[in-house]
């Protein structure tokens, strides 16, 4: 087996691999992964042969993120998912990275256990199948005040803060694919939430999606519905928020599986995961 450093040739094997696992990522996501850490993205190959893939996102040197574990099903059971997983660590290790974490599917969780991974709090994988033109709930967006183009160095500040870490680069690349989704509100004037997404190759996926109250969570939550396209969406639900997985639940989503966060080394920038009603996505957080 032969590890080495993934390329922008390496992003259709990529897609391949994501595609046998039924995952809802793009080659935009791919580029994503390569530009945000072009030293710590990974191929496992077998006689010439992709075989499985490891990415990482270094955030603010206060934490990293591992994603796109992925290993050929004709190849698994020979450690190839171990042995990338390894590498990763190694490569963040050695850039002196404090804490690492992962979002694990009950499949995964054991092996991450074993390489030191502790369970920080659970995710949940929420689903909108819908015919366009259904109404989309019976939700209102009552007096609060969209903004439709909203600063995004504003929004990178509290997102700073809800997250953990710095991550202005991954929301100006969600903004400049998918402007339509980006959406704040104004509360007195002060921002009190935000929501951004992405079109993926299955379904079109919302997050991050925050907010500072329940009745904010709600409308930022009915406008995405409202402006997406698509007859799926998928949202990753935080369970520490207290009203993300009931809003999504009255609006029609159904639950598909369970993720766990975890981290490994000491961890001091866990954000307010309350505030968080969805994540990114279980490989970028």
């Amino acid at each position: 087996m032969n590890l080495r450093l993934m390329a922008k040739a390496d992003i259709p094997a990529g897609m391949r691999l994501k595609d046998l696992a039924g995952w809802n990522q793009t080659a935009a996501d791919w580029e994503r992964f390569l530009a945000a850490s072009p030293a710590g993205c990974f191929v496992a190959e077998i006689e010439g042969h992709v075989c499985g893939t490891a990415t990482t996102i270094v955030y603010e040197g206060r934490f990293a993120w591992i994603g796109m574990v992925l290993v050929d099903p004709e190849y698994r059971g020979r450690g190839v998912g171990t042995r990338l997983l390894e590498r990763t660590i190694e490569h963040l290790d050695g850039l002196g990275v404090p804490t690492l974490k992962l979002d694990a599917t009950p499949q995964g969780k054991p092996l991450y256990a074993k390489l030191g991974f502790v369970s920080e709090y659970e995710i949940e994988r929420w689903m909108l199948k819908r015919r366009l033109g259904d109404p989309s709930g019976t939700f209102t967006l009552g007096e609060r005040i969209m903004i439709e183009r909203p600063d995004l160095d504003a929004m990178a500040k509290l997102d700073r803060l809800v997250f953990g870490a710095d991550r202005s680069a991954l929301l100006s690349s969600l903004d400049d694919t998918a402007p339509e989704f980006t959406v704040a509100i104004d509360a007195a004037g002060e921002l009190a939430g935000y929501v951004l997404g992405r079109h993926g190759s299955r379904a079109d996926h919302l997050g991050p999606w925050v907010a500072k109250d329940e009745a904010n969570a709600r409308s930022l939550l009915v406008e995405f519905v409202r402006r997406s396209k698509r007859e799926c969406i998928f949202i990753d639900c935080v369970k520490p928020s207290p009203f993300a997985c009931e809003l999504v639940r009255d609006l029609g989503f159904e639950f598909t599986r369970p993720l766990m966060r975890m981290y490994r080394g000491a961890n001091p920038y866990p954000g307010t995961p309350g505030l968080v009603g969805a994540i990114v996505g279980p490989e970028f957080g």
